[in-house]
């Protein structure tokens, strides 16, 4: 696992280090089972507070790229399901939130679009 951190860049470093991992997890350089280092090994070896690497670890956590087995430590799920579903189910909740607020299709969509730009950079 590789991950460098940028100073400069105008993401948090804990952001830095969650896309990074989740990155490398979704296009399978980290593999399902893959066992991370410790929070303290990996904020030691980037210069980072434990802290910053554990609000990473949790935020992976929660988006189910990552899963702890307590002392066991905490390794690469197999998130491409969960994943899935719960863009599907954030897409359908955003879809019933646009026609509440009477857009039409192409009015959400457009929206998406934009959003998915600023995002990605694109």
């Amino acid at each position: 696992m590789t991950l460098k951190i940028h100073i400069d860049d105008g993401a948090p470093p804990y952001e830095q280090v969650r896309a990074q991992i989740s990155e490398q997890a979704r296009a399978g350089v980290l593999p399902v089972g893959y066992r991370l280092p410790t929070v303290r090994g990996l904020a030691e070896s980037l210069g980072l507070a434990a802290n910053t690497v554990a609000k990473a670890y949790r935020a992976l956590e929660g988006d189910g790229v990552i899963e702890t087995r307590g002392r066991n430590g905490t390794f690469v799920a197999a998130a491409g399901a969960a994943a899935e579903r719960e863009l599907a189910s954030a897409a359908q909740d955003y879809a019933e939130r646009a026609r509440r607020l009477g857009a039409g299709e192409g009015d959400a969509v457009a929206a998406v679009r934009d959003a998915v730009r600023a995002v990605y950079g694109d």
